[in-house]
């Protein structure tokens, strides 16, 4: 079906550049056309793959931090710097008000166009991008402000001078200070949830996960070129790494599914916000009338319980839980 519509965009694409180069009218067929590629794409987004998931996660049109924060948040300032080293464009963080009280936002910036991409390194931060966002979670827990963050990133950015400025080490930092910030912490995927790049501000008391988006230790390339040697074999690969919102909320890493509109969130932007916009306001409801002590200690079990063995199904499979597991 991807190569279906692919197929049909194609021929839509060529008819158009017909119509503007030899003034040619084709409006009749490039509507039918348009019409079988909407029949198509509706069809995608009822019965995705996980494969199909990732694309719409990566959508270029999706929603951006920007939309998330205009509509959450009222006088927005956003912060700048680490403090150490610089700025870091591909991280925003910042403070406004969420339903008349104080908070700090803060979420991966991906780019509208290519020249923003570039300048945003699409959405993959340096270290000083984690640094300047656990700067403004600390301020927030001294405000007694609660953080919502927002992650949509392929992962922490690659480069050499990344590595050289510390790039794991932030990330670990901001886990560990995260994992005892003595505020309520909401996070949202909203598109592409990528490796460490992402749970470097993923660390929560309640995770949120649009339905199309994708939460993944590896992107499906690298992990079937890894596995295979092969990245063709990504989609093989997007199946097995069960990354999709409906997976991780069976595994109960994700606590609630935000529904998108038919088609996906860059279908129908504002309404994709507004789910989301929804949602978080709740939760931070929720999170401000539990104690705080208890607030800290359910986010330790919470991830307590992730990745546990069952020891009747070592047993049965023969094998003993893996080292870091707890048995049951």
């Amino acid at each position: 079906m991807d190569r279906d519509l692919a197929e049909v965009e194609r021929e839509i694409a060529d008819l158009r550049r017909i119509t503007t180069t030899q003034q040619m009218n084709l409006g009749e067929q490039i509507a039918a056309l348009e019409a079988r590629a909407e029949r198509l794409r509706e069809e995608i987004a009822r019965h995705p793959t996980a494969w199909q998931r990732v694309q719409l996660a990566r959508h270029a049109e999706r929603p951006r931090i920007g939309d998330y924060i205009a509509a959450l948040t009222s006088e927005f300032l956003e912060l700048h710097g680490d403090r150490a080293f610089g700025d870091d464009p591909a991280m925003i963080a910042g403070l406004g008000m969420v339903d008349g009280r104080p908070a700090a936002i803060v979420g991966h910036a991906k780019g509208r166009d290519t020249r923003e991409n570039i300048a945003r390194r699409f959405g993959m931060p340096n270290p000083e991008g984690y640094r300047k966002a656990l700067r403004v979670m600390t301020l927030a827990a001294k405000l007694r402000a609660p953080v919502v963050t927002l992650i949509d990133t392929a992962g922490a950015f690659p480069g050499k001078e990344a590595e050289e400025r510390g790039q794991s080490e932030a990330i670990a930092r901001s886990l560990l200070e995260m994992a005892r910030l003595r505020t309520p912490i909401v996070a949202v995927i909203t598109g592409e949830g990528g490796s460490g790049g992402a749970l470097g501000i993923g660390l929560c008391d309640v995770l949120l996960m649009m339905e199309h988006a994708v939460y993944s230790v590896i992107s499906p390339e690298g992990c079937a070129a890894i596995l295979w040697r092969d990245g063709s074999r990504a989609p093989e690969a997007a199946e097995a790494l069960r990354l999709t919102a409906h997976d991780l909320a069976e595994f109960g890493i994700v606590d609630e599914i935000i529904p998108e509109p038919p088609g996906g969130a860059h279908r129908h932007r504002d309404d994709a916000v507004a789910a989301v916009v929804e949602s978080v306001r709740r939760h931070l409801a929720a999170c401000a009338r539990r104690p705080e002590e208890s607030l800290i200690a359910a986010r330790y079990e919470k991830y307590r319980r992730i990745g546990r063995v069952r020891r009747g199904s070592a047993e049965a499979a023969g094998t003993t839980p893996a080292a870091g597991g707890q048995a049951e």
